[in-house]
C-alpha cells in the first residue's frame, strides 16, 4: 500500500548529483539511492565521468519510481533536484536538465580546474554563479558544505553534508534512520560516527519551510535563509 508521501512524489522523480572528480560524487549518489531504496522505491542510476581523475565533471542520474524501472538517462529539462558539490557544475547541469520548477542544492566552495590555475581560463565570481542559479531555477539553496567538512577533519565529507541537506529539504521521505542503514553498508564502522555528524549538519543547513517561497532563489545556507 502506498503511503501519502509516496503518492505525492512525482513518478519518476529525477535527481542529479554532480561535481568534479575527487569530491565523492559517486558515493553521495549511492548513499542517497540506498536510502530511497529502503523506503521501497525502485531506483535506476546512470553515471557519467569526464576525465574525472583530472578534476573533470562527474554526474549521476538517479531515477526514483514507485512501480517501475526507467531509463538511467534523465531527459533534458526534466530534473527535479540538482545536487551540486561544485557551484559551476550546478550551472552546467542546470543549463541542460533544468526547468522553472527544479530545486538546486549547491555547495559554495569552488574547485578551480587546471586551466584556471594556469591562468588560461577565468572562473566566474561566486556572486555571479549564485545570481545565475537563482534566475534559472525554481528553488536554490547554497550550503557551505566544504567548510563544514573541513571542521570535521576531512573535506570530502562535503558530499555527506550535501546528502543531509537533501534530506533536510523535506521533499524526499528519507532521514537519519535510512542514512545510518545505508552508510553502514558502504563504509567501515570506524568512519560511521563522523559521517553521521556530517549528515546531521547538512540537515540543519536547509529549512523545509523555505520551500514556500517558490521561485525566489535562496542565497543563504542556514535555516534563516528564507
Amino acid at each position: 500500500m502506498k503511503n501519502k508521501t509516496t503518492q505525492e512524489l512525482k513518478d519518476p522523480y529525477n535527481i542529479i548529483v554532480t561535481g568534479v572528480g575527487g569530491q565523492g560524487n559517486v558515493m553521495a549518489s549511492r548513499v542517497l539511492s540506498q536510502m530511497l531504496s529502503l523506503k521501497g522505491y525502485q531506483i535506476t542510476i546512470g553515471e557519467t565521468f569526464g576525465a574525472s581523475q583530472r578534476g573533470g565533471s562527474v554526474m549521476s542520474h538517479i531515477r526514483v519510481s514507485v512501480e517501475s524501472s526507467w531509463s538511467p538517462q534523465i531527459p533534458k529539462g526534466q530534473a527535479d533536484i540538482i545536487v551540486a558539490l561544485e557551484p559551476v557544475e550546478a550551472i552546467r547541469v542546470l543549463a541542460a536538465y533544468g526547468n522553472p520548477a527544479v530545486t538546486v542544492l549547491s555547495n559554495t566552495r569552488p574547485i578551480h580546474p587546471v586551466g584556471v590555475i594556469a591562468g588560461e581560463l577565468n572562473y566566474p565570481d561566486l556572486g555571479e554563479v549564485k545570481k545565475s542559479l537563482a534566475e534559472l531555477a525554481g528553488q536554490v539553496h547554497f550550503v557551505d558544505a566544504t567548510d563544514e567538512a573541513v571542521k570535521l577533519g576531512n573535506p570530502i565529507l562535503s558530499n555527506i553534508v550535501m546528502v543531509g541537506a537533501v534530506s533536510g529539504l523535506g521533499i524526499l521521505p528519507v532521514g537519519i534512520g535510512e542514512f545510518k542503514t545505508a552508510i553502514s553498508n558502504l563504509i567501515p564502522k570506524k568512519h560511521l560516527d563522523v559521517n553521521i555528524r556530517a549528515f546531521k549538519i547538512g540537515i540543519g543547513k536547509v529549512s523545509p519551510y523555505s520551500l514556500t517561497n517558490h521561485g525566489s532563489g535562496h542565497h543563504g545556507s542556514g535555516p534563516t535563509a528564507a
